[in-house]
């Protein structure tokens, strides 16, 4: 390796446990790796704009933008009335209700914190009063909001595509099967542990108890919000729109609906939600623009030749390999947000994962679901703390319980997906071919 590599990843190290913002470590390892190899600066520009040329992005611009808009328009709370009508009936079921809810705001937003933002205040006051233990409510919803990075549309998915240049459409479909399994296995499991985070109440009237015309209308209040991933998924695989136009779509039906018909979305938080998605957008596509200049630099200097060298030196077997992959994606999801992880990880374990035939759809899955597992997972998990200081729940409090949906859920859906590629790669086959696809 070259004293300049080498030096430049130490600086990078150096400044992950410093604590720098993970922007400014990207720029600065970069600086130094060119420094010290004696490489002219003007690589960082060429790069960065190539970087961020690409259409896709205005996707995710726009998706986050709808997700910003959705999660203050006040539909979450017709949403959770509704899925507390479709399962509220089942041991746990106001929890449940909350996991399906999360299954449709995800559709909404792209994302996993806009769930727990706008859920984790609407349920964990209300289901106290119907005898659930704050803590388990805080620590289910910040779980479930992992399936933010698995329904369509989902900004991580969109991320991937723009790094590893995949279908966009493929890869949504790659991660619906993971999702819907992923939120059977979390109601399964609140189902046989719920009781021993409950207590009993008197006197509580619940949603499910309504006649059979309250039900109704309420199905029929929720449709409107429903309508935007219909829009969304329709355009994009009826061969109507492009992602960026699904995305700019989206936008405008969560105005329309947010606005005239729900009415929760006034002039200023319309300014408020845009400001948000500025931020969210400036921090991705820089983080997404200095990342490539750090990965690409790798690459250029044989960093990824090696990794895949020496990989392949030690694991013949594509088990092993795909086991080994997990490990390094759940271990770096661990400390770093999932938008680096993604910017480091994926330029440099293509060309390794291309030489062993891992199908890049099925690798997209894989990705996504171990940076979702990420948001999740202790010590940084940007879930728990947000979850944390909008419930008043202690970080301590809430990861116990996150580790049973983790141990218990999370991990064997997420080995599940590694090894048995039908569950990722059946559904865009069986929509879009195998000429979009490949072989898997």
């Amino acid at each position: 390796m070259e004293p300049g590599i080498f030096v430049g990843l130490l600086a990078f190290i150096l400044g992950l446990v410093t604590g720098l913002p993970i922007v400014w470590v990207f720029l600065g390892s970069s600086l130094t790796m060119l420094f010290f190899s004696g490489s002219p600066f003007t690589f960082i520009a060429g790069t960065f704009y190539h970087s961020l040329d690409s259409y896709i992005l205005m996707a995710i611009g726009f998706f986050i933008l709808a997700g910003s808009l959705m999660a203050d328009s006040g539909i979450a709370e017709k949403i959770v009335f509704f899925s507390n009508i479709l399962v509220g009936k089942i041991r746990g079921g106001m929890i449940a209700g909350g996991i399906v809810a999360t299954l449709f705001l995800s559709a909404l937003t792209g994302s996993s914190v806009p769930c727990i933002a706008a859920l984790i205040p609407l349920l964990v006051g209300p289901l106290e009063k119907y005898g659930y233990d704050k803590r388990y409510t805080t620590a289910v919803l910040c779980s479930s909001s992992y399936l933010g990075y698995l329904i369509p549309p989902s900004v991580p998915v969109l991320m991937y595509c723009v790094i590893a240049k995949q279908s966009v459409a493929a890869v949504f479909l790659s991660t619906i099967i993971p999702g819907l399994i992923l939120a059977f296995g979390y109601i399964t499991l609140n189902f046989f542990i719920c009781k021993n985070y409950t207590h009993p109440v008197k006197n509580v009237v619940v949603v499910h108890d309504l006649d059979k015309k309250g039900k109704i209308r309420a199905c029929i209040n929720t449709l409107p919000a429903l309508g935007c991933p219909v829009i969304v998924l329709v355009g994009i695989y009826g061969g109507i729109c492009t992602p960026n136009e699904a995305g700019a779509l989206a936008v405008i039906y969560t105005l329309i609906v947010g606005v005239w018909y729900y009415r929760g979305l006034s002039l200023k938080k319309i300014f408020s939600s845009t400001f948000s998605a500025i931020i969210s957008m400036g921090m991705i596509f820089g983080l997404i623009g200095i990342g490539t200049v750090f990965a690409r630099i790798l690459i250029r200097e044989g960093v990824a030749q090696m990794l895949a060298e020496f990989v392949l030196g030690m694991f013949d077997s594509k088990i092993l390999v795909l086991l080994m992959l997990n490990i390094l994606l759940l271990v770096m999801g661990m400390f770093i947000d999932g938008v680096p992880v993604m910017v480091i990880a994926v330029p440099l374990i293509l060309p390794l994962l291309s030489s062993i035939g891992i199908n890049l759809v099925h690798l997209g899955a894989i990705v996504v679901i171990n940076l979702g597992i990420g948001v999740v997972t202790p010590p940084y998990a940007i879930s728990i703390f947000v979850g944390s200081r909008l419930s008043g729940v202690p970080y301590e409090e809430l990861v116990p319980i996150m580790l049973l949906f983790l141990f218990i859920v999370e991990i064997p859906v997420l080995l599940l997906v590694t090894y048995i590629p039908a569950l990722s790669c059946w559904l865009p086959t069986l929509v879009l071919g195998t000429k979009v696809v490949g072989t898997w």
